[in-house]
């Protein structure tokens, strides 16, 4: 039986272009072009993958999101992680969440398939291939106050009412969807929604979240989805239970923060960013 490759690529003429090599080596392959798809492939295929190519920048979901989705589900497929991002810190956080090896873009074909017949031969002598795990869903569809959102066909309505949100509009908020309830910084959301350094000095990320504010909150002077924890990040609510309940968490949660660096301010408040107006973004979506 041919030894199954899932390839994870959203740049379609490269993705077709590693199918097709790998095929000419006799392997079955299945092309997918974004993370969530891959998780449905590994979770619901009814049969078995023997090694993921996986793209680090996908649509969605990242790769790193990805692997880690897979492995803690106890997935033990080879993965090859391909990325334009040649960091050491790149290569070392796909380490940390799984993958087995890492290659920079461009790179050599003859290296890819040797690297790829390695990584099968290892997986082969180590584990059995991978048969449906049960992995967490990847969201398709979000539903809270009066939003409903379709992250698969770009669908938004606010009140029935069809709103506009840009891809990175949506990406922004599927992240925080997908981690609702924890603060996330503002370096992580660069880091997995932008895909750059988190240490990049930006206004992007606020001016985002001021632009989803107008979108998904019924005031954005007072947020109840989407809240400031300052000097920490923001946190997605997803229902909150009660405006006095929201105050407390975040409270708490900068609080903790205080202590943390030995502060002794107890008074908390979850503010909104204030979008400029005609300021020009400094990320713009292509």
């Amino acid at each position: 039986m041919r030894q199954h490759i899932l390839v994870v690529e959203d740049e379609k003429h490269l993705g077709v272009g590693i199918k097709y090599n790998l095929e000419a080596e006799n392997y079955r392959v299945t092309l997918v072009e974004d993370g969530a798809t891959a998780l449905r492939m590994v979770n619901n295929n009814g049969e078995s993958i023997d090694l993921i190519v996986l793209d680090l920048m996908l649509p969605g979901l990242s790769g790193y999101t990805v692997c880690e989705t897979i492995r803690d589900a106890g997935v033990t497929t080879p993965v090859l992680m391909l990325s334009a991002r040649t960091l050491a810190e790149d290569r070392t956080r796909g380490f940390d969440v799984g993958a087995n090896q890492y290659m920079s873009k461009p790179f050599e074909l003859d290296e890819l398939l040797s690297r790829i017949k390695n990584l099968l031969q290892i997986g082969r002598s180590k584990t059995t291939p991978t048969k449906p795990a049960k992995i967490p869903n990847a969201i398709v569809e979000l539903d809270f106050g009066n939003v409903r959102v379709n992250f698969e066909t770009h669908e938004a309505t606010v009140s029935d009412q069809a709103v506009r949100m840009t891809p990175k509009e949506l990406k922004l908020l599927k992240y925080f969807a997908e981690h609702k309830d924890r603060v996330i910084s503002r370096n992580e959301l660069l880091s997995e929604v932008w895909d750059l350094p988190g240490n990049i000095q930006t206004r992007a990320v606020d001016q985002f979240i001021a632009r989803l504010r107008k979108i998904i909150e019924p005031d954005t002077t007072t947020p109840v989805h989407l809240l400031t924890i300052r000097d920490a990040g923001y946190r997605f609510i997803q229902h909150p239970a009660n405006s006095s309940t929201e105050e407390n968490l975040e409270e708490n949660i900068k609080q903790e923060h205080a202590d943390h660096n030995e502060g002794n301010n107890q008074h908390a408040e979850g503010s909104s960013e204030c979008d400029q107006e005609g300021e020009a973004d400094p990320l713009k979506e292509p």
